[in-house]
């Protein structure tokens, strides 16, 4: 029998090489890539809920008035942007002021905090793990990350709003848009998940601005009856941070109970437990009573999907883990679960 040839060709090392580096530089590329694409994604889901908050302002009025829907949407977008020069007018000077006192106190509040502790053997052993140069360098990073984060985000605001004008104004050309890209044969499903889809965002999104309303009144008399200084800046930050599920109540919880520590640790006790009652309170009674007829998203899903996300896109995985859940839960169950 001959002999069979043998057709492989054997590279030689420096080739070898060569081709293991492409290959590697194009994964490392490709990720890239998908990280911001997933960025981009993440405005654009934003900027669309911005155009869920102004339409939905603008169906309620024309419902009320019967205007045109061109006048109504003129009058929230305006109105809105109106409302909130007003209250930054308001309330803008006081709440500066509070921020700016809060963030002078801070280092002598973290100081007062370290001698309080150091009274006891476990709270120096806190204090010598606070302040270890490793633990320094971590907080550090994380500060810094906060930072860059934190400027990134203002920095989308403008596009973000921008997007969500554009889908205020014509929904329809998107929608269209969008549709027209799935096959004739199932562009009447299309049109019908899309709708879906804005209206799970609707109800989402009008629970989550009550919900961040009730806290930041609950917060707000709670702090004024433990007499704590610089309440509205605490409960503004408090209201706002509650956007943002499960990190954000305890960002918030951190400068409050640092205040409180100013009076007495006693006080920050107080304080503590004035913030977990809200949580509780919104998180069980809240929340669910205004989303009830909503996709009912596991707690604990929120948190691998801000876990998973947030290392890819920082600030706006942790503020959109949950509508973006919302979108795959609705996809899945129309496109899946329903022809189970």
């Amino acid at each position: 029998m001959p002999a069979r040839s043998d057709n492989s060709k054997e590279y030689s090392f420096p080739v070898k090489v060569w081709i293991t580096g492409g290959i590697f530089a194009l994964i490392v590329t490709l990720l890239l890539l998908l990280k911001a694409t997933f960025s981009v994604l993440l405005l654009i889901l934003a900027g669309a809920l911005i155009a869920v908050f102004f339409r939905g302002l603008s169906g309620l009025l024309q419902r009320k008035t019967g205007w045109s829907e061109g006048l109504c949407l003129t009058i929230s977008i305006l109105g809105t942007l109106v409302i909130l020069v007003l209250l930054f007018w308001l309330m803008g000077a006081k709440v500066q002021a509070q921020v700016s006192q809060l963030t002078e106190t801070l280092p002598s509040t973290i100081d007062k905090a370290k001698e309080q502790l150091n009274q006891s053997a476990l709270g120096q052993k806190i204090v010598e793990q606070v302040t270890s140069a490793d633990s320094e360098k971590k907080a550090t990073s994380l500060v810094q990350t906060l930072f860059r984060s934190t400027f990134g985000v203002l920095g989308d605001l403008y596009v973000i709003l921008f997007i969500g004008i554009f889908f205020t104004v014509s929904p329809k050309t998107y929608k269209n848009g969008i549709v027209q890209l799935v096959p004739s044969g199932g562009r009447e499903k299309a049109t019908a998940i899309m709708e879906k889809l804005g209206e799970n965002l609707k109800k989402w999104l009008k629970g989550k601005l009550f919900a961040m309303l009730v806290v930041f009144i609950l917060t707000s008399v709670g702090l004024v009856i433990m007499g704590i200084p610089m309440w509205l800046a605490l409960a503004l930050i408090a209201g706002i941070l509650n956007f943002i599920p499960n990190f954000g109540p305890l960002i918030a919880m951190i400068p409050a109970v640092l205040v409180g520590l100013l009076q007495s640790p006693i006080t920050a006790v107080w304080v503590a437990g004035l913030y977990l009652v809200v949580q509780v309170l919104e998180s069980n009674f809240i929340t669910p009573k205004v989303q009830q007829k909503l996709i009912n998203i596991p707690p604990a899903m929120i948190i691998i999907a801000q876990l998973l996300i947030a290392p890819l896109t920082g600030a706006w995985g942790l503020v959109l883990a949950t509508p973006l859940l919302v979108i795959i839960t609705v996809l899945l169950k129309e496109l899946y679960i329903s022809k189970q």
